[in-house]
C-alpha cells in the first residue's frame, strides 16, 4: 500500500502569486503605454524593470530560504508585491510607477523562489509544478477576458496586488524558520553519509541550463511583450478581441499542461523540452508575421499549448538536479533575467526590423538554444519525474527492471541516493571444488554438502 498524494495548496498559491506577473505582462504594458503615454520602447522597458527585479530576488535569496524560513520570506514577498502593485496602480505619474513596479517585482521574485526551492523539496516537482501553472494560466485567463472592458492603466497590477493579498493566510501552512524542511532533512542525511551535499551538484549541467533558459525565456518574453500590439496593429483587431484570444490561449496552456501531466515521464523529459521547443519556435514565427484573426490565434493559440508542456519539464529537470531547491531557484532567476529582456528586446526588434523580421530571429534563436537544453535532459541524472523512472548507474533504466522483475517502483532507488554497501556474507562448509567440465542441468546439492 503506498501512501495518498496531498496536494501542496499553499506552494500553488504561491507560485501563482509569483509568476502572474509575467503572465500578465503583454496587457501591463499595452495598458502603460496608453495609458501613461508612453513610447513602446518606454513601456517595454518598464516591464523589464519589473521581470529584472524579480529576477534579482531570486539571485539574492537562492540560499536563503532555508536559514531565513518560507513563510517569512513568503510573507514577505507577498507584502512588497501588494505594496508595490498596488501603488502603481493608484497613480499616474511614472516615476512612482516604476518605483512601485520594481517593488512588486521583487516581491513577485521572492514569492517564486520559496515556491521553487519548496517544490523541489516534493517528492514529485512536476506534478506541483504543473498544478501551480495551471492555476496561473487560469487565472490569467480570467484577467484578459474582464481588463478590456475597463478602463484604467493600472487594472492588471492591481489585480496581482489583490492576488498576493489573498494567498496571503495560505502562508501559514509553510515552515518556518526553526522547522526542519524536508530539503534540509535530505541534506543532513546526505551529510553523515559523506557525499558533500552542501556543494552544488551536477555544475556544468545546471549552468548550461540556467544558460539555456536565459535565452528560451528571452525569445518567448520578446514576443509576449509585443503579442498585443501585433493584434492590435499588424492583424487590426480591437484589444477585446485581443484579450478573448489570449483568454482561449491561455485556456489551450491549460490542456497543454493537464496533457504534461497526465503523460509524466513517458516519454522521459529530452522530447518533450527539445521536440516542443522545436513546434514553440514555428508558432512565434507564425505569430509574429500575422495578418489577421485566424493566422494570430492559430499562432497564439498553439504556441500557448506548447509553452507551459515545456516549461513545467524544465521547472522538473532543474528541480531534479538538486533536492535543497537551489538549482531550481538559480535556473528560475536566470529564467526571470531572460524574461526581463524579452519585453524591451521584442520592442527594439520589431522597431528596427518589423514583427516578422522579429518573429523570425526569434525562432532560429530558439531552435539553437534546444539544443543545449536536450543535452541535459539527456545526459544530467537528478530525481526522476516519477517514482521509479529512474536510470542505474552506467546500465538500463531501473524502472524497467522494476518492471521487469516485479519490484514496487519505491523499492528503486533514485539517482544522487548513496550506493547501498556491499556486505560480505560467511556461508557454512566448504566451497564446492570447481569441476573441469560443465554438466547437464540439474538440482545440485547445497554448498559443502555430501
Amino acid at each position: 500500500m503506498y501512501a495518498p498524494r496531498t496536494t501542496p495548496w499553499p506552494l500553488v498559491a504561491l507560485f501563482t502569486a509569483g509568476y502572474l506577473a509575467p503572465y500578465l505582462l503583454p496587457t501591463t504594458v499595452g495598458r502603460l503605454e496608453r495609458g501613461l503615454d508612453l513610447t513602446p520602447t518606454q513601456a517595454g522597458g518598464v516591464g523589464s524593470l519589473l521581470l529584472l527585479s524579480s529576477a534579482t530576488a531570486g539571485f539574492l535569496l537562492a540560499s536563503r530560504v532555508e536559514r531565513a524560513g518560507a513563510r517569512t520570506l513568503a510573507r514577505l514577498g507577498l507584502v512588497l508585491a501588494a505594496v508595490g502593485y498596488g501603488g502603481a496602480a493608484l497613480t499616474t505619474s511614472v516615476p512612482a510607477v516604476v518605483a512601485g513596479a520594481v517593488v512588486g517585482g521583487f516581491g513577485s521574485g521572492t514569492a517564486t523562489t520559496v515556491a521553487a526551492t519548496r517544490i523541489a523539496a516534493e517528492k514529485d516537482p512536476h506534478r506541483a509544478s504543473t498544478l501551480g501553472l495551471l492555476s496561473v494560466s487560469a487565472l490569467a485567463g480570467v484577467v484578459y477576458l474582464t481588463v478590456p472592458h475597463l478602463p484604467g492603466h493600472g487594472l492588471t497590477l492591481a489585480a496581482i496586488a489583490l492576488t498576493a493579498l489573498a494567498v496571503w493566510p495560505l502562508t501559514a501552512r509553510l515552515p518556518g524558520g526553526t522547522a526542519r524542511t524536508a530539503a534540509q532533512a535530505a541534506v543532513g542525511a546526505a551529510e553523515a553519509d559523506g557525499s558533500g551535499a552542501g556543494r552544488l551538484p551536477y555544475r556544468r549541467s545546471g549552468m548550461v541550463l540556467a544558460g539555456a533558459m536565459l535565452l528560451w525565456s528571452l525569445a518567448q518574453n520578446a514576443l509576449w511583450g509585443v503579442s498585443g500590439r501585433i493584434g492590435v496593429g499588424q492583424a487590426h483587431l480591437s484589444e477585446p478581441a485581443v484579450g478573448v484570444v489570449f483568454a482561449v490561449a491561455l485556456g489551450a496552456g491549460l490542456l497543454g499542461v493537464l496533457g504534461a501531466g497526465a503523460l509524466g515521464s513517458r516519454l522521459g523529459r529530452a522530447l518533450p523540452i527539445g521536440g516542443g521547443t522545436v513546434v514553440i519556435a514555428c508558432c512565434i514565427a507564425l505569430s509574429a508575421s500575422a495578418t489577421g484573426l485566424g493566422s494570430f490565434a492559430f499562432g497564439e493559440i498553439a504556441w500557448n499549448t506548447f509553452y507551459p508542456v515545456v516549461l513545467s519539464y524544465l521547472i522538473g529537470l532543474a528541480a531534479s538536479l538538486d533536492a535543497r531547491g537551489r538549482w531550481a531557484v538559480l535556473v528560475g532567476s536566470a529564467s526571470s533575467l531572460g524574461t526581463a529582456a524579452g519585453p524591451l528586446t521584442g520592442s527594439v526588434l520589431s522597431a528596427q526590423a518589423g514583427f516578422p523580421v522579429m518573429g523570425a530571429v526569434l525562432a532560429v534563436g530558439l531552435l539553437l538554444v534546444a539544443v543545449p537544453m536536450t543535452g541535459v535532459a539527456l545526459h544530467a541524472g537528478g530525481r526522476a519525474l516519477l517514482p521509479g523512472a529512474v536510470r542505474r548507474r552506467g546500465g538500463h533504466p531501473a524502472a524497467v527492471v522494476a518492471a521487469t522483475t516485479g519490484t514496487p517502483s519505491g523499492a528503486v532507488p533514485e539517482v544522487g541516493a548513496p550506493e547501498q554497501p556491499v556486505v560480505e556474507i560467511a556461508l557454512d562448509g566448504a566451497a564446492v571444488p570447481a569441476r573441469g567440465e560443465y554438466d547437464t542441468a540439474a538440482a545440485t546439492q547445497a554448498p559443502g554438502g555430501l
